[in-house]
């Protein structure tokens, strides 16, 4: 199997795991089914991935990178400005990442954000692998809402970020539906989506 072969391969099961664990979930989602809808073999699952865990654990990470590089990058650029940022400029840098992640396809779109929402929902070892991923930017998130929020605990600031993540899930889940808040994914449509969110969670996240 040649270098480039091989990567095609693995980026076709990576394709069918992620839209068989989105529509069916993890407990739903066989090796069976994913070899045959990437038309591969199960040796090549286990040559790539070892075991149906470690397949689900890389599909977290495909969709977990960009979205935990693009929350640093952005919360850095905050913090180059001050130590205590506005919490309205602390939501906006952790919900863009996601909005960008999840609307750069209008062809994958629906998977990538039914996908999101699995890995938040599901049953352990689903939800402990998606927040492992998650963790290293959200800590720094909890950080940086801590010094906005002193009067705040991080219980408070932990439970009310996991709010904010199902209504963005929702959101985006939703995207595209009659009287949905995401009605296109053109950058104008999506800012006015993101916006009217922000609007929303704001009061909560600064409510003691």
């Amino acid at each position: 199997m040649s270098h480039a072969s091989s990567v095609e391969t693995k980026e076709q099961i990576l394709d069918v795991a992620e839209r068989a664990i989105a529509e069916n979930g993890y407990a739903g989602t066989t090796l069976r089914s994913v070899v045959s809808k990437a038309n591969v073999n199960l040796a090549a699952i286990h040559y790539h991935f070892g075991s149906k865990e470690e397949l689900f654990r890389a599909v977290i990470a495909r969709m977990a990178q960009p979205i935990v590089s693009g929350h640093l990058t952005a919360l850095e650029a905050i913090l180059a400005e001050t130590d205590t940022p506005s919490v309205e400029a602390i939501l906006r840098a952790y919900l863009q990442s996601s909005f960008d992640y999840v609307t750069c396809s209008a062809i994958t779109h629906p998977t990538r954000a039914q996908f999101m929402g699995r890995c938040r929902t599901e049953p352990d070892p689903v939800q402990s692998i998606a927040d492992k991923q998650f963790r290293p930017s959200t800590e720094k998130f909890l950080d940086a809402l801590q010094r906005s929020l002193p009067n705040q605990t991080r219980s408070q600031l932990k439970w009310k970020l996991d709010l904010v993540v199902t209504s963005l899930i929702r959101v985006l889940g939703e995207a595209g539906k009659p009287d949905a808040l995401l009605n296109d994914t053109t950058p104008e449509g999506i800012e006015a989506a993101l916006s009217k969110l922000i609007l929303f969670l704001l009061p909560a996240l600064e409510s003691e």
